[in-house]
């Protein structure tokens, strides 16, 4: 187990330096430039760039339909000219009046009446007592303005909503305000919550504490939720009251308006304030009751700032139509979710320049990344998302820059390095080649440019797999790889096809080396062993013919040249082997003699030629007839022997000696002559008949004369 674990532990631990290496530095890269960047966010350094892109994204979203639920009367410039700045208590009476004759569901007074303005003051006294659905305006004291009251009456009647707005450090309003907590810890609500919540009072729709979280308002099933110090790009906000972030329709001249001269002269038809929200207030320049919004600002126009009646106007209609109509709000991301998505973008800018290790391609690439990355967060605030961009995009450059710098760091490491190295290895007799982690030839020295055969400039600019042939350039790709991954020195033997097609067997020895940078080479080093190889060719060559020899020598020595059969020799040999098998077993073994009859008279008659022929026909019979694990032997002239190991009985002996007798005696044809020949077989037994081999020889001998001068044809035991 101790061996597998090391094993293991050789494989695994290059594997883990070399991960670490490359991915462990584009890791520390990318977690690295996150840290950076989300400090230089919470400095609050990236927030004026932040804001102005998320203006710009209100200003490039498409224009939204009208909300004719809200209806704003305007003083403008004329209005003031003809009735008189400030407006006087009556005329403000007549204005009311008028309005709620035409049954409006709610209105809102954006104009501060803290003090009487004669003429007028009981008659618009009156009016505030009467109209059931109007809502005053105040303003509450903060570190810039002065409190400004709202009429006794309409306190009184709690028919009034704060105007207060939180203002950004760039003086632009992006957030709203739905309650205040004022000093007697009591609930203030704002002047569009106000009207808001009349017209949906109305629609059957009252507020209630959102489930999930207490504090927050919930309106059917829309939940406001409360703004904190660090959402969107806002960085320690002033996050004081119930804020929320303002979904703006549009720029000026979102919601239906018409002037109060209008209404003061009849020329307006109920139809147009009936079950409206209508808001009065100035939409005079001269006045200055007016907000820099995300509209105000735009690339080709000054800007242009928001009437305060036409803000409150969006606040109101936000609020309501988030209810009835399912109109998003503005969400953000917990701040977590922002640090991963930082790094993810992090991450992309420097495994793609890790990858690429192009200045020109890595920049032209993170360029269109930061285009669709910007484009896709633009499409997430069609849908009322905001998603930090310019964090993502600094960080996904920031990035890219810091493993572009280091590449470059360590090309010009690399390049030092090569040149030293070359220095060094062209005072080398033998063959050198170095080459990086992704398998480039780097550094060669003259010797193997003489060796191969192409001059430095083609061995460098082109791979093995153009230089040589495919099988040679795999192995040279698989051993380079072995050595990468082991990081051991590893030594092979290949070959190398040169460039004037002569095949070279070489000996290479692999080795891995790392600079003062940290880059990572292989050199290798090649020996010609072609001349070593031919003559360990021919060694073995001769060896094999040597063996060849031995084996023919020992043929000829153990069997018979005539039948092929074992001599007497090996038949010594083949039943020593038996035996020993047998005592092992505790088995029997049969041992034969066999002596043709009347073999002589074949001789004489018919010719040597066909008794040789008679002999090697008794030999091929004798093979035909017993097992494969016996051995026939012919030990001289017309006598043969029969070895059967671990035969089972004497009975089983008698039955194979009369298979024998039986396929000898077959008449056969021998060059036109008919033949006929019988033959007469001893038996003897190991253990049974004797102990030892001579004996049993002996015996078997001994028994087959008694058989020939029994009667011939016949076989005899000894026993």
């Amino acid at each position: 187990m101790f061996k597998r674990f090391k094993g293991y532990h050789r494989r695994v631990l290059p594997i883990l330096k070399r991960w670490l290496s490359e991915e462990g530095r584009v890791l520390v890269t990318a977690s690295s430039v996150t840290v950076a960047v989300v400090l230089i966010r919470f400095l609050g350094i990236l927030q004026p760039s932040e804001w102005a892109l998320y203006d710009q994204y209100f200003r490039l979203r498409p224009e939204e339909s009208v909300d004719d639920r809200i209806l704003i009367i305007g003083i403008d410039e004329k209005d003031l000219q003809q009735y008189g700045f400030p407006t006087s208590d009556r005329i403000l009476a007549r204005l009311l009046n008028k309005v709620n004759a035409a049954k409006p569901q709610a209105i809102g007074l954006d104009i501060y009446r803290d003090l009487p303005i004669a003429p007028g003051q009981a008659e618009l006294a009156h009016a505030f007592e009467t109209i059931p659905n109007l809502i005053g305006i105040y303003l509450l004291e903060t570190n810039r303005k002065s409190e400004v009251k709202s009429s006794p009456v309409l306190v009184e009647k709690k028919q009034i909503g704060f105007s207060n707005l939180p203002r950004d450090a760039d003086s632009k309003v992006r957030r709203g305000l739905l309650y205040i907590n004022n000093e007697d810890q009591q609930f203030r609500k704002s002047f569009a919550l106000q009207l808001a919540l009349i017209y949906l009072k109305n629609k059957g729709i009252e507020s209630k504490p959102s489930p999930k979280n207490p504090h927050e308002l919930q309106l059917k099933n829309t939940v406001f939720r409360w703004f904190k110090p660090n959402d969107g790009s806002y960085i320690r906000a002033d996050s004081s009251g119930y804020q929320f972030l303002i979904n703006l329709r549009g720029p000026v001249g979102t919601f239906p308006s018409i002037p109060m001269r209008d209404i003061l002269e009849n020329r307006v038809s109920p139809d147009l304030i009936k079950n409206r929200i209508v808001i009065i207030g100035s939409v005079a320049a001269s006045i200055k009751d007016s907000e820099f919004t995300s509209f105000s600002d735009g690339v080709f126009k000054p800007s242009e700032p928001m009437y305060g009646v036409e803000l409150q106007a969006q606040l109101t209609s936000q609020i309501i139509s988030s209810v009835l109509d399912g109109r998003t709000l503005i969400k953000v991301w917990p701040e977590p979710l922002e640090w991963l998505w930082i790094w993810g973008w992090s991450w992309v800018g420097a495994a793609l320049s890790w990858k690429l290790q192009s200045l020109r391609s890595s920049v032209s690439l993170i360029i269109l990344i930061s285009v669709g990355m910007t484009a896709v967060t633009y499409i997430a605030f069609l849908q009322g998302w905001w998603i930090p961009v310019i964090p993502a995009n600094l960080a996904l450059i920031g990035s890219a820059g810091v493993i572009i710098a280091h590449l470059a760091h360590l090309q010009g490491e690399l390049k030092r390095s090569t040149e030293f190295l070359q220095s060094i290895i062209n005072t080398i007799p033998d063959p050198i080649f170095v080459k990086n982690k992704d398998y480039q030839k780097i550094v060669l020295n003259q010797a193997y440019c003489k060796f191969v055969g192409y001059p430095l400039n083609v061995l460098i600019n082109k791979t093995d797999a153009q230089l040589f042939p495919k099988y040679e350039a795999e192995i040279f790709r698989q051993q380079d790889e072995m050595a990468f991954n082991t990081t051991w020195e590893q030594e092979n033997e290949e070959q190398l096809t040169d460039a004037n097609g002569i095949t070279h067997d070489i000996a290479t020895k692999r080795s891995l080396h790392r600079d003062a940078a940290g880059n990572l080479y292989l050199v290798g080093v090649i020996r010609d062993i072609t001349e070593r190889k031919l003559l360990e060719d021919n060694l073995k060559q001769i060896a094999a013919e040597l063996k060849r020899s031995n084996a023919q020598l020992r043929v000829s020595a153990e069997h018979d040249p005539l039948t092929g059969l074992p001599n007497r020799s090996l038949f010594q040999e083949r039943l020593t082997q038996s035996i020993e098998w047998a005592n092992r077993q505790n088995r029997i073994v049969a041992l034969l003699f066999l002596d043709l009859n009347d073999f002589k008279h074949v001789n004489d008659t018919l010719g040597h030629q066909v008794g040789d022929l008679l002999l090697k026909t008794i030999a091929e019979r004798l093979k035909g007839c017993l097992r494969g694990s016996d051995t026939v032997s012919r030990l001289g002239g017309d006598e043969f022997t029969v070895i059967l190991p671990g035969i089972p009985s004497k009975s089983d002996v008698a039955r194979v000696a009369q298979k024998i007798l039986d396929t000898i005696t077959e008449d056969t044809v021998l060059e036109g002559h008919k033949v006929s020949i019988t033959t007469s077989i001893g038996i003897s037994l190991y253990p049974t008949d004797a102990q030892d081999i001579e004996t049993l020889v002996k015996l078997a001998d001994e028994a087959m004369y008694r058989a020939k001068t029994t009667g011939k044809n016949l076989y005899e035991f000894s026993s």
